[in-house]
């Protein structure tokens, strides 16, 4: 475990269900991948509604975060949201205080636009957690399964301790369910809290805001 790790997971594991309440969201999207804002402009909006620390996970990508952007006043941590198959099931890792220069983490990230928004080409992905989640460790981050609610499994604390046998460190746990992940949601949000208490898992939360910056809650 490197340093940035240790730093990553200090301030993951220090945030509670309030800061996700006031001020902080970790999972949000440009027009680097399928969001309508700019990286800037996302940026400036999280200011302007007074947050304090945000994480821009874009589809496999990280080339909002490659470029200088105005941070001042904001905590940004540096994220990614990568497609995965696993065991039949398109499942999203994120990944948090990653380096977005690693060269075995840009390779695997899109190598065209349409693989980070549009749906139909993200699905013919070839990755796998294993791989996914080694590789993000490797860039010095930590890996978070993404709207747990949403994948089918007739048991999801066994699908996710499986996927914690990979190296999985956390389990978004403030979410939202919007939009059609409401439609295709197979568990109850109390079920992945209960999890991630029952395996030490780091509990991370985001809008999944692909516009300007939603509530959470």
């Amino acid at each position: 475990m490197n340093g940035q790790d240790n730093n990553i997971r200090e301030i993951l594991n220090s945030l509670t269900e309030n800061d996700f309440r006031n001020g902080t969201d970790l999972h949000m999207h440009s027009s680097c991948s399928d969001g309508k804002l700019s990286f800037e402009q996302l940026v400036e909006d999280a200011k302007n509604k007074k947050y304090k620390l945000i994480a821009i996970a874009d589809h496999n990508t990280v080339e909002g975060h490659q470029k200088e952007c105005n941070a001042k006043g904001i905590k940004i941590l540096p994220a990614i949201e990568f497609d995965c198959w696993y065991r039949g099931v398109l499942v999203h890792i994120l990944g948090y205080g990653i380096d977005v220069f690693n060269e075995e983490l840009l390779s695997i990230c899109a190598k065209t636009k349409k693989e980070t928004e549009a749906d139909i080409v993200r699905l013919f992905n070839h990755r796998h957690p294993k791989d996914v989640i080694k590789i993000i460790h490797k860039a010095g981050g930590l890996a978070v399964l993404a709207h747990p609610a949403c994948y089918w499994a007739i048991s999801l604390d066994y699908f996710v301790k499986t996927l914690i046998n990979l190296g999985l460190d956390g389990i978004e746990v403030f979410y939202p369910y919007r939009r059609h992940r409401g439609i295709i949601k197979f568990h109850k949000a109390d079920t992945v809290k209960k999890i991630a208490q029952k395996y030490n898992l780091i509990m991370t939360g985001g809008s999944d805001s692909h516009g300007e910056i939603e509530s959470i809650f």
